[in-house]
C-alpha cells in the first residue's frame, strides 16, 4: 500500500485526500495544528496528526509520498525547520511535493508567464514562497529527493470562491483597473498531484492554473448573474481597507500559462475557465437543497 504524508492538510490537500481514498490503495497521513480540525482531516480519509508532533518522525520513514501546504513564513518553511533531516534520511519517498504559488513571479502588469519565466517576486508572500522553494530545491539536491513543485493560483471550489462569498453576503469587491490572474478549482488541483505521484518526474515545476485569465470583478458579476443577486459594491484597489493578504493578491496582474500539466501529465482541466466552474458549483448547490427538501 501506498502512503502519502500530507503536512499541511487543509482545503487543497483534503480533495486530493478524498480522491485517492475513493480509489483504494491509498494510506493518508494528515496534520492539522487544532484538535477542532482533527474531524474534518478524518472526513476527508486521512489519518489525523496534531502538527509537529514526534511521531511525525516515523510517518515520515513509513511514506511513499509527501505532499507539503504549509506556508512558508519570514523565518523560512517550518516542515524543514522542523523535519528536514527525517525527509533527506527517508528510503521509501518515490514523490515529494510543494505546493507554492504564482506569486513567485510577481506582477507582469497583465504579461504571460510560464514555469520558465524569471522569479521576481514583488510582495512579501511571494518572497517568502519564492524562499522556500528553493530551500526545498537545496534539500532534494543534496539528498536525492524525487521533488515536485506546483505553483498554484487562485483556489476556488465548494465553500470557496465567488459563489461561497455571494451567498455568505458578501457586500464589497475591490476593483483594480487591467488586473488580471488565473484560478484554478480544487477537484484540478487534485487530479493535477494525482496525475504527477502516477507519473513522477523529479526536479518538475508545474503551474496549476485553468485557461482563460480574468479580473476578478468580472467572475463576481458572473457568479451574481448565476445566483440572481445584485453584484457587490466596487470598491477601488488604492481606497479599499483589506487584510495585507488581500493587499498583496490585488497589487498583481499577470497571465499564467498552464501548458506544461497538459503535456507532461495529460491533463485535461475539467473546469478550464471560471464560467465552468462556477456553473458547477451553482449545480451542486442547488442539488443539495433538492435533497434538503424532500
Amino acid at each position: 500500500m501506498k502512503t502519502l504524508l500530507s503536512l499541511g492538510h487543509g482545503y487543497s490537500a483534503r480533495c486530493l485526500s478524498n480522491l485517492l481514498s475513493s480509489e483504494g490503495g491509498w494510506r493518508v497521513i494528515g496534520t492539522t495544528r487544532s484538535e477542532s480540525e482533527v474531524g474534518a482531516v478524518k472526513a476527508s480519509g486521512a489519518e489525523a496528526r496534531i502538527w509537529p508532533e514526534e511521531r511525525l518522525n516515523a510517518d515520515i520513514g513509513d511514506s511513499t509520498h509527501i505532499l507539503v501546504s504549509i506556508a512558508p513564513t519570514a523565518d523560512g518553511d517550518p516542515v524543514l525547520q522542523e523535519f528536514s533531516d527525517a525527509i533527506a534520511s527517508a528510503e521509501r519517498l518515490k514523490w515529494v511535493g510543494y505546493l507554492s504559488t504564482t506569486s513567485v513571479y510577481g506582477d507582469r502588469d497583465g504579461g504571460w508567464v510560464d514555469e520558465d519565466s524569471e522569479l521576481r517576486p514583488t510582495t512579501a508572500r511571494g518572497k517568502f514562497r519564492l524562499g522556500a522553494e528553493r530551500a526545498w530545491q537545496e534539500l532534494a539536491d543534496q539528498a536525492g529527493l524525487p521533488l515536485h513543485l506546483f505553483r498554484l493560483a487562485g483556489i476556488y471550489g465548494p465553500g470557496r470562491g465567488p459563489l461561497h462569498q455571494l451567498l455568505n453576503g458578501r457586500r464589497t469587491q475591490i476593483v483594480r483597473s487591467g488586473q488580471l490572474f488565473n484560478r484554478i478549482h480544487v477537484r484540478d488541483i487534485a487530479r493535477v498531484l494525482q496525475a504527477s505521484m502516477l507519473r513522477p518526474d523529479p526536479g518538475t515545476v508545474y503551474n496549476v492554473c485553468d485557461d482563460f485569465p480574468a479580473r476578478s470583478h468580472e467572475v463576481m458579476e458572473f457568479a451574481a448573474k448565476l445566483t440572481g443577486m445584485q453584484p457587490p459594491k466596487k470598491v477601488a484597489f488604492v481606497e479599499a481597507d483589506m487584510s495585507e493578504m488581500a493587499r498583496s493578491f490585488h497589487s498583481e496582474s499577470k497571465r499564467v500559462r498552464n501548458g506544461r500539466i497538459k503535456s507532461r501529465l495529460g491533463i485535461e482541466l475539467q473546469y478550464p475557465d471560471y464560467k465552468s466552474g462556477l456553473r458547477a458549483l451553482k449545480g451542486e448547490l442547488e442539488g443539495k437543497e433538492g435533497r434538503h427538501n424532500r
